[in-house]
């Protein structure tokens, strides 16, 4: 993993939006999919030499699929210091057996990202670090444009006043690929849900590979700082 230029592009990003103050908890959000065990790294390790003190926790929500195993992840975190909570919840259950979603991903995100603030709440951290790259900024600004007629994106910071958290995005300059090598080297838990790959989202992703993968990534995500949409101004 070449954690150097991936600490750089984190530190860069974080500093860029002010993500962090002295004394925060940051809780990281952690799937055991690649792109939330990378942010999880990279925050344990920037912590031992940024200049503004702070602490790192992983929370994992157990959405209750069978035969998913988070000890490695567990192990993972030992090896950085970092504290792990498992959360379980009957969410894959809500969604698939009980609900019977036929479009799952949106109840599904909404019972997941409760879960996960309450949770980072009970654990004294006010801020949460979503794993979150370059390539789901990009196709999430193409969805808003193709499938709602808007130029909109999530933002680096987020705050959220009803749960008094702030949604941190520090992975946001690090490009898919990047995130994908890095990946080899980390205990990713495979994603079992039945509606993986099978997304308005995906379209997206293979729509920016046609029009020029790499090159249209990077000329949609400067027009989304260039704008910049609201949320995206640098400091």
């Amino acid at each position: 993993m070449d954690i150097k230029r991936i600490l750089s592009l984190v530190r860069r990003c974080v500093e860029d939006y002010n993500m962090i103050a002295p004394g925060d908890g940051v809780a990281v959000g952690v799937s055991g999919g690649k792109d939330s065990l990378l942010t999880l790294a990279a925050l344990a390790k920037l912590r031992e030499f940024f200049p503004v003190p702070f602490t790192v926790q992983a929370v994992t929500i157990d959405m209750g699929f069978e035969g998913v195993d988070f000890t490695k992840v567990t192990r993972f975190c030992g090896t950085l210091g970092v504290r792990h909570t498992i959360v379980p919840t009957r969410i894959a259950e809500i969604v698939f057996d009980i609900r019977k979603e036929t479009h799952p991903c949106s109840l599904c995100a909404k019972l997941r990202r409760g879960s996960l603030h309450t949770a980072a709440r009970e654990l004294g951290c006010r801020k949460i670090a979503l794993g979150h790259h370059k390539n789901d900024a990009a196709e999430t600004f193409m969805l808003s444009l193709l499938y709602e007629g808007r130029l909109s994106c999530f933002k680096p910071v987020t705050y959220l006043d009803r749960m008094d958290v702030t949604l941190l995005r520090p992975l946001l300059y690090v490009e898919e690929g990047e995130v994908r090598r890095a990946a080899r080297e980390l205990p990713v838990v495979f994603n079992p849900c039945p509606a993986n790959g099978h997304t308005k989202r995906q379209e997206a992703k293979e729509l920016l590979e046609t029009l020029g993968g790499g090159d249209a990534l990077s000329q949609v995500f400067n027009a989304i700082k260039r704008l910049p949409l609201p949320g995206w101004e640098t400091t």
